[in-house]
């Protein structure tokens, strides 16, 4: 065992006595008092404007931070000092509390703590799904090649409509569309009536305004920066962007593969143009730049997430973080796949393949990683609201 290791060890001992929720209004108590680490993130501040740290305040606390690693580094209280104070693992503990606490329907809450297998179980099911009906409409053979098609049939044109109809996937991911948005939506209410039940009405310029400084904050990652622009602490005490960038590529890319879905689908509705697109055309060109940041951005996370110190986070909660960044990486590089071997005779089998991960991905986005992106927004905006408060406490330097 590595002195990191048995450092971690020895935090975790001393905190499993406790409830995840109270081990962590133990240490606020204590950076309440030092305060050291007030400038770092929005964590600090908004602690500063409480004495008490009930459960609804610690759900709130652990969704807002980053988990950027920053003061833990510059904490004089971590392991192995006694008061064994560690808000990044503490903070990393609660917020998957709250994905199982809020989750809908309540009954997969269970998910969380086992999305490791689960990811992989609901992958190989969905992609011999699609790979059974491809064979069974006669769109799949596995010995096909380009040479063996003749000319401008269907599959050797990259038709997908030839393999899969249209209104086959239109419906299926439709449907698989609607459940993640009702799911997640549902869940994030639960957890904004829970978090934000004492915020007290706001005019409406002033909330406009706090939606505004929300989105902001979380478009551009602002508080991975370490509180200072220099970055946050990954496998040591340097700073680094580099969480930030991959952070960065990973939900610009995934946007750019939303819009560009977007347009194939006015183009199909309104324009009349069924796929496929030329090379050059909008939605294809949309597509490949979204998933070239599909593959740099999880690349990168899963080497960060390798490398990672390990007293920033539960190792229990490592199967959750890889889990959904490589089926991220299993999207992104299959969808590339299918569209330089589109016109080839492999074309059938890899838009089976790329259509079962993608399923797999839609059905476990409200119960893996991707959860703590609405929660985040919600916390982030719930900050931006009581900042425009007057302090109840009159300790806060806001």
């Amino acid at each position: 065992m590595t002195g990191l290791d048995k450092l971690a060890a020895e935090a975790a001992s001393l905190a499993g006595a406790r409830l995840p929720e109270d081990e962590l209004a133990r240490q606020l108590q204590i950076c309440n008092a030092c305060r050291y680490c007030e400038s770092f993130c929005a964590v600090f501040p908004a602690m500063t404007r409480r004495l008490d740290f009930d459960e609804r305040t610690v759900h709130y606390l652990a969704n807002l931070c980053h988990n950027c690693g920053a003061c833990l580094h510059a904490c004089q209280y971590a392991p192995p000092h006694e008061f064994a104070v560690n808000v990044p693992q503490a903070m990393a503990v609660v917020r998957t509390e709250t994905y199982a606490r809020f989750a809908w329907p309540a009954s997969f809450a269970t998910a969380y703590r086992k999305s490791g297998w689960l990811t992989l179980i609901v992958t190989v099911l969905c992609v011999a799904l699609f790979v059974g009906i491809a064979a069974t409409n006669g769109g799949l053979s596995l010995g096909a090649s380009t040479a063996a098609l003749a000319p401008g049939t269907p599959v050797a044109r990259g038709n997908f409509y030839a393999v899969f109809p249209h209104n086959f996937m239109a419906g299926v991911f439709g449907a698989a569309m609607l459940f993640v948005i009702v799911s997640i939506g549902i869940s994030t209410r639960r957890f904004w009536k829970t978090s934000a039940e004492d915020d007290a009405p706001q005019p409406g310029r002033a909330v406009r305004g706090a939606a505004t400084e929300a989105t902001r904050n979380a478009l551009t990652l602002r508080y991975l920066d370490g509180g200072h622009g220099d970055g946050c602490n990954d496998a040591d005490d340097r700073f680094t962007l580099w969480r930030r960038r991959m952070h960065h590529f990973t939900f610009y890319g995934f946007m750019l593969c939303f819009v560009s879905t977007s347009v194939a689908t006015l183009y199909h509705y309104a324009l009349r143009w069924p796929a496929p697109y030329p090379m050059t055309s909008l939605p294809v060109v949309l597509g490949t730049l979204g998933g070239l940041g599909l593959v740099i951005g999880p690349a990168g996370l899963l080497w960060l997430n390798i490398r990672r110190h390990p007293l920033h986070a539960e190792r229990s909660q490592q199967a959750m973080d890889r889990s959904f960044i490589a089926l991220l990486l299993a999207t992104s590089i299959t969808g590339l796949a299918l569209l330089f071997l589109r016109d080839t005779g492999a074309m059938p089998l890899l838009l089976a393949v790329h259509l079962g991960i993608v399923l797999a991905l839609f059905l476990l986005l409200p119960y893996g990683k991707f959860v703590h992106a609405a929660y985040r927004c919600a916390a982030l905006l719930k900050y931006a609201i009581e900042r425009r408060q007057p302090s109840r406490i009159r300790l806060s330097s806001d």
